[in-house]
């Protein structure tokens, strides 16, 4: 089964940044993401693992960045890509097998093993990832 994936770009901190998610498998567009509007309605055809995809990365990138802020930090970027699987379920249907959340980020002033702990509170306090618990969430950050 095909899988989906969406990217988000961020810059600055939770409240006045701002970023771009680009729906990378349908290639329907790229669309403004920022913490006061976080939802959009996408034009074109897309799917929902896509959708999923890009929710995850979005939120993400935001997360980490409040993270950040709580740290007195700001990332100069934030990239984030999640890959939404599709497979065969048990007794039959369909189900989401599994997201691969790639993250990168400059930061400064944080180390790997700072970043690395600052990434996994932005992942177990993401509202996404606690959305889609019930399926395999593989995180891979590191920074630029």
């Amino acid at each position: 089964m095909p899988s989906r994936d969406a990217t988000t770009h961020w810059e600055g901190g939770l409240h006045n940044g701002s970023g771009h998610v680009t729906l990378d498998s349908s290639n329907a567009g790229q669309f403004d993401v920022s913490f006061p509007t976080r939802a959009g309605s996408p034009e074109g055809r897309t799917s929902p693992k896509e959708l999923i995809a890009a929710a995850h990365s979005s939120c993400l990138a935001m997360n980490l960045s409040g993270v950040l802020e709580s740290e007195n930090l700001t990332a100069e970027s934030i990239d984030v890509s999640a890959e939404v699987t599709l497979g065969p379920a048990d007794g039959g249907g369909l189900e989401i097998s599994g997201i691969a959340v790639t993250l990168r980020a400059r930061v400064p002033g944080v180390d790997a093993a700072k970043f690395a702990e600052l990434a996994k509170t932005a992942e177990q306090t993401c509202p996404v990832f606690k959305a889609l618990a019930g399926t395999t969430i593989t995180l891979d950050a590191a920074l630029d």
